[in-house]
């Protein structure tokens, strides 16, 4: 329960001060800016590693949950708890956006500029950048350590800087899922919650390609699977 309720911590936190950023910056008329709004994701996961890495291993994303257990260094029977926090971490902070701001019409939902395409492959190269990078600095399925959360926070918030008017730059399909449920926008919900677990995946064979044989396949697993 202590793995669970960090998850939801974790979650909430990233999707409120990140979207809350976001409907922040228009109700203020700019004066957070893009570059303000890419650095708050990216700090506020690396805050929230160092906070919770060495309960849960701080994953706050249901793509990087299942990109570890295919990568056997997360126990499968974990995934639905995980996934389950993640997710009602994200509804709860979005409902408490909406309480805040409700004359905000998206709250902060990734919605793509172009086509729903070019977002696509944007949103799954950029997960898979970011999969990559986690699983690199990670100790099985620990985000914890002096490089980790600022390898990763700096990652997520380089990705958002260049990527996030283009295609919004979720990488995560609870950050995606619970501002468009509770605006109602759903339109383009599907590309940012197959494109980021897609991304995510990719990162798995990417990482054996480059590490040691070995490093996904069972030597950083869990005790019992």
């Amino acid at each position: 329960m202590k793995k669970l309720l960090a998850e939801f911590l974790g979650t909430f936190t990233l999707v409120f001060a990140g979207t809350g950023a976001i409907i922040i910056n228009a109700a203020s008329h700019g004066a957070i800016g893009h570059a303000g709004i890419a650095l708050t994701f990216g700090l506020v996961v690396l805050a929230m590693i160092y906070t919770f890495g060495d309960v849960s291993g701080a994953h706050l994303n249901p793509a990087v949950t299942l990109a570890f257990a295919v990568a056997r260094r997360f126990a499968w029977r974990e995934v639905p708890g995980f996934l389950g926090a993640q997710i009602s971490g994200a509804l709860a902070a979005s409902l408490l956006l909406r309480v805040l701001y409700p004359q905000d019409a998206t709250l902060g939902a990734t919605l793509p500029a172009g086509s729903e395409m070019q977002s696509f492959v944007l949103e799954l190269v950029l997960t898979a950048m970011l999969m990559l990078t986690i699983l690199s600095v990670s100790t099985g399925a620990k985000e914890k350590g002096i490089t980790a959360g600022i390898a990763i926070g700096g990652v997520i918030a380089l990705e958002a800087m260049f990527a996030g008017p283009a295609c919004g730059a979720s990488m995560n399909p609870a950050r995606s899922l619970a501002p468009a449920l509770v605006s109602g926008h759903l339109e383009h919900l599907w590309l940012y919650l197959v494109a980021t677990v897609l991304g995510a995946l990719i990162a798995v064979p990417l990482c054996m390609g480059v590490r040691d044989s070995g490093c996904c396949g069972g030597r950083c697993a869990p005790a019992a699977e």
